[in-house]
């Protein structure tokens, strides 16, 4: 797994959101982006994170953000998750892994002594340019809009 980093450039991508509109990063030239991954739409950690971002969605916006999270999650999956938590953002469906794999977030992972392929729960701040500005790969999905803002 190779996660981009600090100063890398974010290769464009193209994938559907939960409404099966085509989204691609160049939809974002010129503004600042938060690309959130997480391993799957409707768990419990998934959802605290997803909802402290809802819920402090005004101010990242005023801090210029524009938002995207990102999981494998079909369309319909990740349709039934924004509606019941009414977020004001996409949710990318990335069934064939393509921005997944573009960000390097696929990989090994160990749950309850189990070990599996997954997605890492990460968060890339790009800017303008479409530069990625910073990583956060301890994230606090409680405080998750504090991290970014911070």
């Amino acid at each position: 797994m190779k996660t981009l980093k600090e100063g890398d450039k974010v290769p464009n991508f193209t994938t559907t959101d939960q409404d099966g509109n085509s989204v691609s990063l160049s939809d974002y030239k010129g503004k600042k982006l938060v690309v959130f991954f997480y391993p799957k739409a409707n768990t419990p950690t998934c959802t605290v994170e997803a909802c402290n971002l809802r819920d402090h969605y005004k101010e990242l916006q005023d801090a210029g953000y524009e938002i995207l999270g990102v999981s494998a999650d079909t369309e319909r999956r990740q349709k039934n998750f924004q509606n019941k938590f009414n977020f004001p953002y996409p949710l990318l469906a990335d069934v064939d892994k393509e921005v997944i794999h573009a960000f390097g977030v696929w990989g090994p992972k160990k749950f309850m002594g189990r070990n599996y392929d997954g997605i890492h729960r990460i968060t890339f701040l790009i800017n303008e340019n479409g530069i990625v500005e910073r990583v956060i790969d301890k994230v606090k999905s409680k405080q998750h809009a504090a991290q970014i803002l911070d």
